[in-house]
């Protein structure tokens, strides 16, 4: 992987050593006092204990051991290969294997308005040798049947070619990739029709694989949290876990 990769502000910037961060925390803990006296507000401790989860974060060790690829293999980093799509998912790999209950990775540029051919060109190859890397991986460390590999994007591209020889966005159908955690490998679910304007076979609506995910991790969708204001709201309504998606348990 690339020796410059790193993960944003996981570090503090090189300006700030050791003894203004801490004359900054100080000064942070004594204006929470001062407002703690003054005031209960809910609304500050919360984002209090945010800043206490990201100092932890960031004096941590065993998160510094976790966020370092150099510590892999070279051939394992030839594996994911170089591009930022390999280090990304070499990086999750990682975290699980840290730990971490839940990783989001994105690899954006997708958005192809101008131009598509050359443009997924560029990124299917990448992203393609990495995911393949990255399943492979869990699997031969024995985390795959733990862990949920979910590959998606919040909608589709339009059939047609636009006259930039782009595609514009188009909601009516797309694809998702579900791997692991006892969902049936090799199985493809459900097919659009002939001009990919719609979904023909095996429909899913987007809460019914929500439904199924949160399922597969241990969550009840149905379950009703508080929203501000103390509303109830539901994390998924109305879905269904979808069987056929899954192993036989």
């Amino acid at each position: 992987a690339d020796a410059g990769f790193a993960v944003k502000d996981l570090r503090p910037p090189s300006r700030l050593n050791t003894a203004r961060q801490s004359r900054a925390r100080s000064l942070l803990s004594l204006v929470n006092d001062r407002v703690d006296r003054e005031a209960e507000v809910p609304r500050l401790k919360a984002i209090d204990s945010f800043y206490q989860q990201a100092y932890r974060l960031i004096d941590s060790p065993a998160a510094r051991a976790a966020f370092d690829l150099s510590k892999e293999k070279p051939q394992t980093r030839q594996d994911y290969g170089s591009g930022e799509a390999g280090m990304r998912m070499l990086l999750a790999r990682r975290l699980v294997e840290a730990g971490v209950r839940f990783v989001s990775l994105e690899y954006g540029s997708w958005d192809s308005h101008f131009n598509i051919a050359p443009s997924l060109a560029s990124q299917v190859p990448a992203f393609d040798h990495a995911l393949a890397a990255l399943i492979t991986d869990l699997d031969d460390r024995g985390l795959l049947k733990t862990t949920l590999v979910t590959v998606t994007t919040e909608f589709g591209r339009t059939p047609r070619i636009n006259k930039s020889a782009g595609r514009d966005h188009w909601a009516r159908v797309f694809s998702v990739m579900l791997a692991g955690a006892g969902v049936r490998r090799g199985l493809v679910h459900g097919s659009s029709d002939l001009t990919a304007s719609g979904p023909d076979t095996g429909t899913l609506a987007p809460r019914d694989l929500l439904t199924t995910i949160y399922h597969q991790v241990g969550i009840v969708a149905e379950k009703e949290l508080k929203a501000p204001g103390g509303r109830p709201i539901e994390i998924v309504k109305g879905g269904r876990v979808v069987k056929e998606l899954l192993e036989a348990s």
